[in-house]
């Protein structure tokens, strides 16, 4: 196949599609790879490791030339889609849910899409799980820029000067970046507790040292162990558990999301009124209207003496790693998608078809 990993423009995005190690992974399978130059510096991996790697480097439009297959992380802007060859697959975080625009954009130039966003959660795709890979890193962040908010240290610490008590996080949502996030909190020595409407959760976190927090006759767990949206008689009784715990709570982590909707509203103002001052509120749900009322996308508000963040694309603040996860999801991908060396898009196949949603010149999805 004739790869292309183009590179990102979105704000703030340092992300690549693909590292030198996938590079070099690929060209050893006889597919031919081309990076735009510059595609990996912002991530810590120079043009030159591309070429020591086997890639072909290329100047703008020109990387995207007779390319089979483009790879990016973000969905490209509408001018970026006309560069795409005609009859190409592109791959890429596509956000599909809100992507009508785009997505009609790229189907009138017979160009396929993959989002990676719809990887089924199934054991033979688990390596492909962009959205897992990427929430373990914003789970980790998560408790460190909540910790550089604090006024005070998560850890127990016993000086000549005295001994300092421990800090309370709390964690709403115990999904891969709600569990990253417990488990980074308790490194950093906080006493942590957790909170999600799937009961089954309940052993992982206390497997990480953290106790969990139940709400009685309260069961939403939808398909692919993704969570679900509650009755007003459950959401009323989750507010109520979150209400009574949260106010004595120095740093909260909030990760509920419901893909394809709008974020849960977990946090109300009243309850932000009622934690210390000082508390901080990290909310990993603002891109996709937050898990707290007072969150603002990108911004921090004061509300009461706390601190709640909105920070958006946690991941791409730690590009290294991010890109190396991503970079291993896509690399899965496309050998999956490789038949006998050539590009094959199987509609029928449980993974291509799942994640197809654009083919043939018509948007699927």
């Amino acid at each position: 196949m004739r790869i292309a990993v183009a590179r990102e423009t979105s704000p703030g995005e340092r992300r690549v599609a693909l590292v030198p190690e996938n590079v070099a992974r690929l060209v050893k399978q006889q597919h031919e790879l081309r990076v735009e130059r510059g595609a990996g510096v912002a991530a810590g991996f120079p043009d030159q490791a591309y070429e020591a790697a086997g890639a072909a480097l290329a100047d703008g439009p020109a990387a995207l030339e007779g390319a089979e297959v483009v790879v990016r992380v973000q969905r490209p802007s509408e001018a970026e889609a006309d560069l795409l060859p005609q009859g190409a697959l592109l791959v890429a975080l596509l956000a599909p849910h809100q992507g009508g625009p785009l997505l009609a954009r790229l189907a009138a130039r017979r160009v396929s899409a993959l989002a990676m966003e719809k990887v089924p959660r199934t054991t033979r795709a688990q390596s492909m799980d962009a959205l897992s890979s990427q929430a373990t890193l914003a789970g980790y962040k998560a408790v460190l820029v909540g910790a550089n908010a604090l006024p005070r240290i998560l850890p127990m610490m016993t000086t000549a000067a005295g001994t300092l008590a421990p800090a309370k996080a709390f964690v709403v949502g115990a999904g891969v970046a709600g569990l990253q996030a417990i488990a980074t909190a308790r490194r950093l020595g906080a006493v942590v507790s957790a909170f999600d409407v799937r009961p089954v959760v309940k052993e992982q976190v206390q497997s990480l040292g953290a106790s969990f927090v139940e709400v009685q006759e309260v069961t939403a767990e939808g398909a692919g162990g993704y969570a679900k949206e509650l009755g007003a008689s459950e959401q009323e009784r989750v507010l109520g558990a979150i209400a009574a715990h949260v106010k004595d709570m120095d740093l909260v982590v909030t990760t509920a999301q419901i893909p394809g909707r709008p974020a849960p509203r977990l946090l109300t103002a009243d309850m932000i009124r009622s934690m210390r001052p000082g508390s901080v509120v990290v909310d990993l749900a603002a891109e996709s209207g937050g898990n707290c009322e007072l969150t603002r996308p990108g911004e921090a508000v004061v509300e009461a003496g706390v601190t709640v963040l909105g920070p958006l694309n946690l991941p791409s603040t730690v590009p290294f790693h991010a890109s190396q996860m991503y970079g291993r999801n896509v690399t899965t991908l496309l050998q999956h998608l490789a038949k006998d060396g050539r590009l094959v898009l199987d509609p029928q196949d449980e993974i291509t078809g799942a994640m197809l949603v654009v083919h043939d010149g018509q948007v699927r999805g």
